[in-house]
């Protein structure tokens, strides 16, 4: 780390990418494996972000029951049927375990049409339509205005949305942080390749530490 990549901590924000219940439980139409097992670390660095009054973003999927938003590797089992966090269903929501309130519904039509879903005092849902959050979203207008410097990014599953989420931010000048056991599906070389591009990569407890 440098002077242009050294994490700043007062000018943070989390980012929790794709962790709905589709995505995450037992039961979820599209399970990705791992990710479960990192919900704990995940509501852990949320908590922390909580307690320091830090903007979090909750970023998500949503799938059009007609496969009309659907990447085009997952277009065909949507549009055969197949409901993979659909608008209005459970499997779309947010695992519960990263809620404020586990009751919070989401608000699809106002996700949809690219706005964020407040969840309480700095904390918001918004959604994307493809892997990366800040591809057709206005992402990086929110955060710029709130004088964010810093990403940490958590999530499922690594090699696509994650990934995909810290090469954009990287490309808009964000200093990034990587928290390598609160995100599904993580491996050794694609954590060298984030470091070589400037990403601190460390784990909840050291990321807790940085927010102290």
């Amino acid at each position: 780390m440098d002077e242009y990549t050294r994490p700043e901590p007062d000018h943070a924000a989390l980012l929790t990418i794709d962790t709905q219940n589709d995505f995450t439980l037992p039961s979820g139409t599209a399970r990705i494996p791992g990710t479960a097992e990192i919900v704990p670390q995940m509501a852990s660095l949320v908590e922390a972000f909580r307690a320091n009054e830090a903007p979090i973003v909750h970023v998500i999927r949503l799938y059009q029951e007609d496969g009309s938003n659907v990447d085009l590797c997952r277009r065909h089992p949507v549009e055969d049927g197949e409901s993979i966090v659909r608008p209005g269903t459970e499997g779309a929501e947010l695992v519960a375990e990263l809620k404020p309130d586990p009751t919070q519904q989401l608000a699809t039509d106002h996700l949809l049409a690219g706005e964020f879903q407040s969840l309480g005092s700095n904390e918001w849902i918004m959604y994307k339509p493809r892997w990366g959050a800040f591809y057709n979203t206005s992402l990086d207008e929110f955060l710029t205005d709130r004088s964010i410097s810093t990403l940490v990014v958590c999530g499922c599953n690594f090699p696509n949305c994650p990934r995909t989420t810290i090469y954009e931010a990287s490309e808009r000048d964000y200093r990034l942080v990587l928290v390598s056991d609160a995100t599904s599906a993580i491996y050794d070389r694609g954590l060298d390749e984030l470091r070589n591009i400037g990403v601190s990569v460390k784990t909840t407890e050291q990321t807790v530490e940085l927010l102290r």
